[in-house]
């Protein structure tokens, strides 16, 4: 039981790692890099995706067709607040976005942003241990099987750990 409430936060550490990486953009348009974009729809705060179709025609450009023509402004303006390092362009109907090419300078400082979420899902997957050992300390059980838990969570560990590592070379390598 111990372990799989383990495993769970562990999973948790990871799929947070991946919607951190989405929002880390590598050399090519995607419309996940838009997925933190609010617009005022009516006066309250949406998600984009919920006011607009957003697309990539091609490895450099998103394109942003609001279902409302009226919305184009606005989409724009939250694009440019959203402070993602995009210059939109509103052609009348829809909102292309032409992603630039990543600079040294700028490649180097999403490297390190990535190595930075890496970090922190560790962070996440060690404390998942640290809690799982804890509990297992509380339990009324033998010594050996105690250390046999411990070793259990310790293999968890390392396997998640693993695969944070394996994800970040990934992303590094975008």
């Amino acid at each position: 039981f111990v372990l799989d409430s383990t495993k769970e936060s562990m999973d948790a550490a990871i799929s947070h790692l991946e919607r951190e990486f989405l929002k880390i953009r590598a050399g090519k348009a995607s419309p996940a890099m838009l997925s933190s974009v609010l617009v005022d729809y009516y006066g309250s705060q949406t998600p984009l995706s919920q006011v607009a179709n957003v697309n990539t025609p091609d490895g450099r450009t998103i394109s942003v067709q609001p279902w409302e023509k009226g919305m184009l402004q606005e989409i724009e303006k939250a694009i440019m607040n959203a402070n993602l390092g995009f210059n939109p362009m509103n052609n009348g109907d829809m909102v292309i976005i032409n992603v630039p090419p990543l600079t040294e300078e700028r490649r180097i400082q999403l490297t390190k942003q990535a190595k930075a979420e890496a970090e922190h899902a560790k962070v996440g997957v060690r404390s998942a241990r640290q809690d799982a050992n804890k509990e297992i300390k509380d339990l009324d059980i033998s010594e050996d099987l105690q250390k046999n838990a411990t070793a259990d969570v310790q293999e968890l560990t390392d396997i998640f750990t693993k695969k944070i590592d394996d994800f970040l070379v990934k992303k590094e390598a975008e």
